[in-house]
Parts: C-alpha cells; structure tokens; sequence
C-alpha cells in the first residue's frame, strides 16, 4: 500500500507543533531526493479539524499526524495499514481516490529507537509504558510482535483498560508509574511530560531497576528532556524521541514517494539545527 502519486501538499497536523523537528529532517530529505515540495507545519486546534482535513483532500495532501489527532486522524481515514488497524491510530497519511489512507509508522519507529537501546532484548521483553494514547499504542503493537510484554499506567483509566482489552496477552495494567517500572527491561515515557521544562519526571529515576534502559517518546527541540539528561548523569542507557521521530519520518517518506529518503542528511539536519 505504497503511495507513489506525488502529494499536493505536505503536512504536519498537530496542536501543538511549534516544537516538531520533523520540518527539518523532512525538508532535508525533500531537497536531497530532488523533490520540490515544502512539508508545513499546521497548528490545528480541535474546532479546526473537520475544516482542515476537508481543505487537505481537496488538495490531495499527504503528511503526519501528532497529539492530539492521531484517534481523531484514524476515524478520517477511509483504509488503514495492519499496524494502524492494531493501533487504533494513525500518524502518516496520504491521499488516494479521494480519500485518506492512514499508517502508523510510529510502529517502526519505537522497535528502531528500542533496538538502539536493547538490540535484540526487545525479544520477550517487559515493558514498563507510561500512557495511553496513539503513541503508546503503538509501543503495544511493537511489544506484541516482539514477543514481549508491557505493564501500563496510563492517566486517563478509561484509555488504560481499552488498550489492555485490546493487547490482552501482552498488556496488564499498574495501578502508578512507580508500580509499572518496577521490574521493566525498558520504562517508555508515551505521556507529554517533559515537552515543558518544568514538568514532574515521569517516574522517579530511584524507583526504575538500574539494569532498566529508559526511552522517552518525547523530545526537545534544544538539549533532551529533563527525565533523560538524568538518567544519562547517572550512567544509565537512555534515549529521548529523536530516533524515534526519524525512523517514523524516513517510514512515511516511503509512503509518500515510493522511495526511501536519505537517513544520514535527515540526521546531518538534525544535528546542524543543534538538536
């Protein structure tokens, strides 16, 4: 279900996006495969949403999807990919006989960022996820296909159970964070804290298993989140969502185009921006 016909137009729905780096990496990979299009970044606030996706059809876009549409963005859709069908969610779309087709390349994302991390341990390994949206269903579905299992605490109850009705093998649920890190192989951070620098810790370095690597799902347009750059002083394996972000980005450049972007001046971007 590639998309090969060239989009109208190239987006990023989100609210907020102020933040996203995705403009940089994919505006790098646009100009060094010769494609002559700008990927926009649009602020879309809720009572906007019906509006812009009816503008966005009419125009043949294609694009990302962040917080807090990805639910939202899944229901536009007219046909899904498998992962996006097991995730409830959609972060990448594009446009086909006048309607949307939605993806979820945040799937490939997070098993490529956990891989940096655990290599091969992602295979049968517990997972301590904090939150309950599109981005940790995600995660559920990587964890699913890896054999592995998640233990979840999520702040909304109601979108907690859904998706442990949903992965009933694989996700049982943790009444706090500090309980669901317990004994985890990897504590993924899918909530939106630490986007602000004065944001609480998503859970206390003391109470995640030092053997624990740490995955923030969130990232930073200048330095990394507070949760990270802790855990980093005190020597432990962690990432923030920079790997994540790209790998999801280079997946959907594929749906877009039919062709794969170029990794390293998505990355070379990255770090010239001081990301």
């Amino acid at each position: 279900m590639t998309s090969v016909s060239r989009p109208g137009r190239l987006v990023l729905l989100g609210h907020p996006v102020a933040h996203s780096l995705s403009p940089v990496f994919q505006g790098a990979a646009l100009a060094a495969a010769g494609i002559a299009m700008a990927y926009e970044a649009l602020e879309v606030p809720t009572e906007a949403w019906p509006g812009t996706l009816a503008a966005l059809r009419e125009v043949r876009a294609a694009g990302n999807v962040t917080v807090p549409h990805k639910a939202r963005m899944f229901g536009a859709c007219a046909r899904h990919t498998e992962s996006a069908r097991r995730a409830g969610a959609v972060n990448t779309f594009w446009t086909e006989d006048g309607t949307f087709v939605g993806d979820n390349t945040d799937v490939a994302g997070f098993q490529a960022a956990a891989e940096s991390l655990l290599g091969d341990a992602l295979r049968g390994a517990h997972v301590a996820l904090l939150g309950s949206g599109g981005a940790a269903a995600a995660v559920c579905v990587a964890v699913e296909a890896a054999g592995g299992r998640v233990t979840l605490h999520g702040r909304s109850a109601e979108r907690a159970a859904d998706l442990a009705t949903r992965f009933p093998s694989t996700v049982r649920l943790a009444p706090t964070a500090l309980a669901a890190a317990g004994d985890a192989d990897l504590v993924v951070n899918a909530t939106p804290l630490g986007l602000d620098a004065a944001d609480p810790l998503p859970v206390a370095l003391d109470a995640v298993p030092p053997s624990a690597a740490l995955l923030d799902l969130v990232y930073r347009r200048a330095g990394t989140t507070a949760w990270i750059a802790a855990a980093l002083a005190e020597g432990r394996r962690a990432a923030d969502g920079r790997d994540m972000l790209l790998e999801q980005g280079a997946a959907a450049f594929v749906r877009w185009f039919g062709i794969p972007p170029n990794r390293e001046v998505m990355r070379a971007a990255l770090r010239e921006h001081g990301a």
